[in-house]
């Protein structure tokens, strides 16, 4: 994959504000004059179903769609969905999740019927996927969320993570000025807080593993 062309497989449950989070990168891109085509399912979005967005970045793309192993990047709002969809990522890609886990209701059917059962934990989720990367970092979007007073944020403190990825080349005065136009402008300062703090924890994490942007 040539650095002119990148992939982010973009996954996670209704309600987490990942289609806004799409928006803002195409938004980015368009004001940087940077190509770029997304794809979108929503499966029961509606009842915090499973949601995948397929972005692909660069003057060579054709199709919204990501093949199978090819994505540069796995981004994940919720950590379960991070396995759900890690056949897209390619060798040697980057999984950048959130820590949040949402139980989808058959494993806690389980464990209602079974005290003793114990739920799918984010360091399981770690140990699987580090079977198939060594570039992951796991992120607390939703506390750093709580932290700036909304934390409906929770996607923009993964995309300030996102942005420090060196390979991820779109500006970061477009992201910011992307997020400015496309959430409602009470929430601007907010968003905009909560996206540094994302870079932050990047740096303290995520920059250990990749190489990120100076």
């Amino acid at each position: 994959m040539s650095a002119r062309e990148f992939s982010i497989f973009m996954c996670g449950v209704g309600g987490q504000g990942l289609v806004l989070l799409s928006n803002v990168i195409g938004s980015a891109c368009a004001r940087a004059g940077i190509r770029a085509l997304t794809g979108e399912q929503h499966g029961l979005s509606q009842r915090s179903g499973s949601i995948n967005i397929h972005m692909r970045i660069g003057d060579g793309i054709r199709s919204p769609l990501i093949p199978l192993g090819s994505a540069g990047v796995l981004l994940a709002l919720e950590a379960l969905e991070a396995l759900r969809y890690i056949e897209y990522l390619r060798d040697n890609g980057i999984v950048l999740m959130n820590t949040r886990v949402q139980h989808p209701v058959g494993e806690t059917a389980a464990h209602m019927k079974d005290k003793k059962a114990r739920y799918f934990s984010v360091d399981d989720v770690k140990g699987r996927l580090s079977k198939v990367t060594n570039k992951l970092s796991a992120i607390d979007a939703q506390d750093i969320a709580r932290s700036v007073g909304n934390p409906l944020t929770e996607n923009i403190v993964m995309l300030g993570a996102l942005s420090t990825i060196e390979d991820f080349w779109v500006p970061e005065g477009a992201l910011t000025e992307a997020i400015r136009e496309s959430v409602p402008k009470k929430a601007i300062d907010v968003n905009l807080k909560a996206f540094k703090l994302g870079q932050g924890a990047a740096h303290n994490d995520l920059c250990n593993v990749v190489k990120c942007r100076e």
